[in-house]
Order: C-alpha cells, then sequence, then structure tokens
C-alpha cells in the first residue's frame, strides 16, 4: 500500500474525504481490469518526486566487464549522478568501494585507471585496492588511529554475466533468476562496449512517465511506424515478474530474429528483441546483434535524463530489425512523453484506466511505486 506520507499529501492536494479514503486503502487496484492509474500529480508535485528518489537507492547497473579494458579501476559517476554517491569499482577483486577518502572526503578517483594502491591528492592518505587504509602522514600522535572507519566502505556487487550492479541499500534480491531461462543462451559478457552507440538524453518530463511508456507497447502502432514494420504487434507480448517486466517482440516475418538452442523456451519462435526492466530505472535492451541500455536519472518532478548505452555481438546484424532504428524510437518516444507531461496538470483529467491486454506492465510498476513510497 502506499505509504501514509505519500497518499496524505495526494488526500491533501485532491481535497479527499478522509473518511471516504481509509490510510489502508490501496491506490493502484491489484486488478487491473478494475484499477485506475497513478493520479496525475505524481508526474510534477515535489514532495513526490523527492519521495521518490530514495527508490534508486537499490540495484543499479554500473558497468559491462569490457568497459574495464586496459584499466582495472573504473569509478561510476553515473551512479554518483542518480543517487548522489561516489563509487568506484576495482575489476581484480570484484568490490565496489567508496571514491571519497576517509580524512577529509576528497574525491580518490577522477578517470579509469590502473593502479595497486589509491592516494589521496589532498593529503596523502593510502589506500590499497580492497579500501584498507595504509598509510597517513603526520598521524603518528593521533590515538584510536587507524580504525574500520578509516578503511573505505564497501557497496554490495553483483556480477551476473559480465554485468555489474551494485546498491546502496541491497534492500531486495536481483531478480536474474526469473529471467535467466530466457537470457541464458546470450552470451553477454562476449559484448563489447562500442562508445560510438553512446547517448545522453534530456527530457522535460518525469522519469516514471518516461518508464511508463518504455512498459507498454499499445503505442507502437501510432507512435513508432518504423518499429511497427520490424515487430509483429499480435504476437507482442508482456511478462511479470517481482522487481521487473519483460516484453517480447516478435519479428515480423522475415525480419532479423534470434536463433535459439533447443530446450529455449521460444525455440521455434520468431523473435526480435526482448525488453528487461529491472526496478525503478534500468532497461536492458536484447537484440540479435547485442545488447542497448537505458539508465533513467530523475533530475527534477518534470525532468530527466536518460543515458544510452551500447553493448554489440554483431555488428551487421545491427543493421536490420527492431534494433536498428534506436535513435528514431528513442526521439520518437520523447516527444510523446514530453507532449504528456505538458497535460499532467489538466485541471480535466487526474487517473486514467489500463488497458487489461496491452498495459500489464505499466499497472505492474504503479503497484510497485504504491507499495514503496511512504
Amino acid at each position: 500500500m502506499l505509504g501514509s506520507g505519500a497518499l496524505e499529501h495526494y488526500r491533501t492536494m485532491n481535497n479527499l474525504n478522509p473518511l471516504t479514503q481509509t490510510m489502508t486503502e490501496e491506490l493502484i487496484n491489484p486488478d487491473i481490469r478494475l484499477a485506475r492509474t497513478l493520479p496525475s500529480n505524481f508526474y510534477f508535485d515535489e514532495r513526490l518526486f523527492e519521495s521518490s528518489r530514495r527508490l534508486f537507492n537499490n540495484w543499479q547497473y554500473a558497468l559491462h566487464i569490457s568497459e574495464f579494458k586496459k584499466e582495472n579501476i573504473v569509478p561510476l559517476t553515473h551512479i554518483e549522478e542518480i543517487t548522489g554517491e561516489p563509487l568506484f569499482i576495482v575489476k581484480d577483486n570484484s568490490s565496489c568501494l567508496s571514491n571519497v577518502c576517509t580524512h577529509r572526503g576528497m574525491r580518490l578517483v577522477e578517470k579509469p585507471c590502473s593502479k595497486t594502491t589509491l592516494q589521496c591528492p589532498y593529503h596523502g592518505r593510502t589506500f590499497d585496492i580492497s579500501g584498507q587504509m595504509k598509510h597517513m602522514p603526520e598521524f603518528e600522535q593521533a590515538i584510536g588511529f587507524p580504525s574500520e572507519e578509516d578503511n573505505l566502505k564497501q557497496h554490495p556487487l553483483h556480477i551476473w554475466k559480465g554485468l555489474y550492479f551494485t546498491s546502496l541499500s541491497h534492500v531486495e534480491k536481483l531478480p536474474w533468476s526469473l529471467v535467466e531461462s530466457r537470457l541464458d543462451f546470450l552470451e553477454i559478457e562476449s559484448f563489447v562496449h562500442d562508445a560510438s552507440r553512446d547517448r545522453d538524453h534530456h527530457i522535460m518530463a518525469n522519469w516514471m512517465l518516461y518508464v511508463d511508456n518504455y512498459l507498454e507497447g499499445f503505442h507502437i502502432p501510432f507512435v513508432h511506424p518504423e518499429l511497427n514494420q520490424a515487430l509483429d504487434y499480435s504476437g507482442y507480448t508482456t511478462e511479470l515478474f517481482e522487481g521487473g517486466v519483460l516484453q517480447i517482440g516478435k519479428a515480423a516475418s522475415g525480419d532479423v530474429k534470434f536463433d535459439f538452442p533447443k530446450g529455449h523456451p521460444d525455440y521455434g519462435q520468431d523473435i526480435a528483441a526482448y525488453y528487461l526492466w529491472m526496478f525503478p530505472n534500468m532497461m536492458f535492451n536484447f537484440y540479435p546483434w547485442g545488447m542497448s541500455l537505458n539508465i533513467v536519472i530523475p533530475v527534477s518532478s518534470t525532468e530527466t535524463r536518460v543515458i544510452y548505452r551500447g553493448y554489440v555481438r554483431d555488428e551487421d546484424l545491427a543493421k536490420a530489425g527492431a534494433g536498428s532504428i534506436l535513435d528514431t524510437v528513442e526521439i520518437q518516444d520523447q516527444e510523446i512523453i514530453e507532449s504528456v507531461q505538458k497535460s499532467m496538470k489538466s485541471q480535466s483529467y487526474d487517473r486514467g484506466r489500463y488497458s487489461p491486454t496491452r498495459e500489464q506492465g505499466v499497472h505492474h510498476f504503479h503497484r510497485m511505486i504504491s507499495k514503496r513510497l511512504d
């Protein structure tokens, strides 16, 4: 259920009578046939936006193994933008550490590098790459020094098929086991980061609106004419699981598709793409050519950054099919959600209804939001 703080704020803004809506009432009905969408002020109210920011302290995508290249230490600048926490990952010992010196808070790593020790450029405190403080000048007379507090804080790290994830809170488990049957055949660890595919988009819309749009293929025939030609819309399906949504795009006749091994759940079917969303802001798009990734970064109640990364398995396959028009699809999506964002403050609109056959992913996301905000 929605936490009492956010729910009470919503009631106050909308002049709802507490006698007709109890504090334990669920905002999003679990039955999609009856449910109404999130209220419109969730997409522009500053207090609700600030409440939503803590959702991002859970698991976040860090990097792909190919991004280490020749360096063994990589700072996670995008995670700092999302959570405010400076971090870096060490490949050699598979650890994620605080990127802040324990003496006076100076940044230790500014860019990818290869080192066996880290020295703070401010006052010379030195750490090994496991985070242990090894030396500090002019501290001989300090009592009770060093202690555990002088070591760099470690954060949880999970690695799956070459994809690295870390977390500030480690509240929930990553849901990979529920999608492995579909994705395990992909040799994701062999993909290579292609910097020419990197994009950085600034969108004038709430981050939840971007996720809403991603989680349904309902709009494809209306918004994406090129993608609609590459996909068989009638075969587009959505599967829900705790912590995420998997959308499966069926290839149009004769278009690029996966080559499945025998025993795969989709063996014999013409699948063009798997679109995997993991709560709250990670979007992994798997194509026969490789993987594209969208990382959603909340900026304000009406602004969002989306970082796009590309990881290639077969460059030739990227020239056709659903995975060949990603920039076109992205711009079309952005134009739509920016237009919707402008309308969210309309007095004529507050909440809509869900299509039971096409918007299961959006309903699932809204249920997750309503259970986690307080």
